[in-house]
């Protein structure tokens, strides 16, 4: 036979130590994957069941809410506590959540009071808390009374149940006696009594 084209080297004592000691890992690696390949098998459908109800819990707490109830030309009507009829209408109400209380847009009120006379208040937007009867304006709010009596303001609270208003906006009236302004005003016994608040300044008819 033809002589060898090249000799093996035989192994050092390091290489054949090295060899050795990875021999000796691979035993013990070996059983050790093995038993994680069980128990991941084994706990598998536990893993899935876990993701599930974690889902399920996740679409149930990201459910939308309901949207806020929208009412176009709103009529509200009732009686206060000696049984005159008042109506409160607006141009859109909005109620939001489930308290009867309303935001209002363009507001218009009316009351009837006992002796026939007739209150009629208006504003650009108001808020009603229906359980309460009061209703909450603001902006270009307007009170007329039928005798020709009429109070401007910024803001009001008129009390539908009782008849009554009060405001701490600069107020002007105007009527048969004359024109008045003030820091404020209470509408009271009714009514039939307006009370000019803080500073007034009155000009009455005749230059009186």
């Amino acid at each position: 036979m033809p002589p060898p084209t090249r000799l093996r080297r035989a192994p050092t004592v390091g290489q054949m130590a090295r060899r050795r000691f990875l021999v000796a890992w691979t035993k013990r690696l070996l059983p050790l994957l093995a038993l994680g390949l069980l128990g991941a098998v084994a706990f598998w459908p536990e893993i899935e069941g876990t993701e599930e109800r974690a889902r399920v819990a996740f679409r149930r707490t990201m459910q939308p809410r309901a949207e806020a109830l929208r009412v176009v030309n709103p009529r509200y009507q009732g009686i206060d506590e000696l049984n005159r009829p008042f109506t409160l209408t607006a141009r859109v109400g909005q109620q939001e959540g489930a308290d009867e209380i309303l935001n209002l847009d363009a507001p218009k009120g009316d009351i009837v009071m006992g002796d026939g006379a007739w209150i009629y208040v208006q504003a650009r937007t108001g808020r009603y808390d229906k359980p309460a009867g009061r209703l909450d304006l603001a902006g270009d709010v307007t009170i007329y009374h039928d005798n020709g009596t009429m109070l401007l303001t910024e803001r009001a609270t008129v009390m539908l149940d009782q008849g009554s208003a009060s405001g701490d906006a600069p107020v002007a009236a105007q009527g048969g006696f004359g024109t008045l302004t003030s820091e404020g005003f209470e509408l009271t016994d009714r009514g039939a009594v307006v009370v000019f608040t803080g500073q007034a300044h009155a000009v009455l008819e005749g230059g009186r």
